[in-house]
């Protein structure tokens, strides 16, 4: 695990595969820091002959934590949208783009293939749309173009999503019960969910960054950001758009706006899977994901 600065940040990464091959970058979604692309995951991809980025946003894991910038107030954000103004927020998910793009100049990658899962997946569209130029092949996975008028998250996983979570210095079995059952409401039907690996996923999280105020400043960063609908018909690269069909976080249609707003985009649509990456899809995604980025080499 290593570190370097980019855009005035600290930003953590590490790295899979040989350096010489092309360059694939990895962005994590709401919260989360980079270990939800599992290393087998990500040994994976490598193996296809990539050189495989994955990293923690700001305001997650060993990136730098904006622990003096305020908290959001929801309230007075969602007033400030319902009024159609541009609320004032410690960042927009253009500054997380512009971060992501930070670090592979530090790194001294020209252009690299992006795959961004949710919150990352709105990142990997900013970039396509802004670098186009910089971006080999774009996969959007369980995400969204933020347009108001799609169908929102299921009330009760937005409830458990905005409630408060145990301290984990208090009662750290409280924190992990809590994190665990969230994943659980969130995975899809057909595969299975493996709460060992959950909960270890979690605890090793915590050991490396506590910042539960950093969620809040992503999620205000995604609202102050608005559809990226306009935005999209700027991609001109090989695009794929992965959602799965129980996917309570961000429903499917939310997946399907993405592709109908790229020229050219391919929808793959996966029964069963919710809003996650669980190991019995890895190798599929792997493939699904290298089809795409040799589309890019076909068309060069």
């Amino acid at each position: 695990m290593s570190t370097l600065q980019g855009n005035g940040l600290t930003l953590g990464y590490d790295c899979f595969g040989n350096a010489r091959d092309e360059a694939m970058l990895l962005i994590c979604g709401l919260g989360v820091q980079r270990l939800r692309w599992a290393a087998s995951f990500c040994e994976r991809l490598a193996a296809q002959g990539f050189h495989v980025i994955r990293f923690d946003n700001r305001d997650t894991g060993e990136s730098t934590h904006l622990t003096r910038a305020p908290v959001p107030d929801f309230a007075a954000l969602a007033a400030a949208l319902a009024a159609g103004h541009v609320p004032a927020v410690p960042y927009t998910l253009h500054d997380l783009a512009t971060d992501a793009m930070a670090l592979l100049n530090a790194l001294g990658i020209s252009c690299a293939h992006v795959v961004g899962r949710s919150m990352g997946g709105m990142v990997a569209q900013l970039l396509a749309s802004t670098n186009g130029e910089r971006v080999l092949s774009l996969v959007s996975i369980m995400s969204s173009t933020g347009h108001p008028g799609l169908p929102p998250t299921a009330p009760d996983v937005m409830a458990m999503l905005m409630q408060s979570v145990p301290d984990p210095r208090a009662n750290n079995a409280a924190f992990l019960a809590h994190g665990v059952a969230f994943a659980r409401r969130i995975a899809g039907t057909r595969f299975p969910f493996d709460e060992a690996t959950h909960r270890d996923v979690l605890q090793t999280e915590l050991t490396r960054a506590q910042g539960p105020d950093g969620m809040a400043r992503q999620i205000a960063a995604i609202a102050a950001t608005g559809s990226l609908r306009r935005l999209l018909a700027r991609v001109a690269t090989p695009t794929l758009v992965v959602h799965g069909s129980d996917d309570a976080m961000i429903p499917p249609a939310c997946g399907r706006d993405v592709a109908d707003h790229i020229a050219g985009a391919e929808f793959l649509l996966i029964d069963g899977m919710g809003h996650d990456v669980p190991p019995a899809l890895h190798d599929r995604l792997v493939q699904a994901i290298t089809a795409n980025a040799r589309r890019r080499r076909l068309e060069a």
